[in-house]
């Protein structure tokens, strides 16, 4: 069982070939395509973490689309002093499908 630890927009995921991802938007190349810096790669039982190690190693996903998160409302307000505010908030976010891990 391969599978890697990715730093993607903040977080980090696990990931296996073939796992679909919801990360925050990120540009493909012109191919489709997108590479995720591995944290960690397991192979059995085999761990890799290493900075040395891991500059050899490369996830590639495949974009399968861009859309959009759920609305958040923030909400703010002050009593006695007739301050509120409302504001919305939609984060643009990327679908990606693990193809290499290798």
């Amino acid at each position: 069982m391969v599978y890697a630890i990715v730093r993607a927009g903040g977080r980090q995921e696990k990931v296996e070939v073939g796992t679909v991802v919801t990360l925050d938007r990120i540009a493909a190349g012109e191919d489709g395509t997108v590479k995720l810096a591995p944290v960690l790669l397991v192979d059995g039982e085999k761990v890799t973490h290493a900075a040395a190690e891991l500059a050899d190693v490369t996830v590639t996903a495949e974009v399968l689309g861009d859309l959009r998160g759920k609305k958040i409302v923030i909400q703010k307000f002050k009593n006695k002093t007739g301050y509120k505010k409302r504001q919305g908030h939609r984060q643009e976010l990327t679908r990606v499908r693990v193809t290499a891990i290798g």
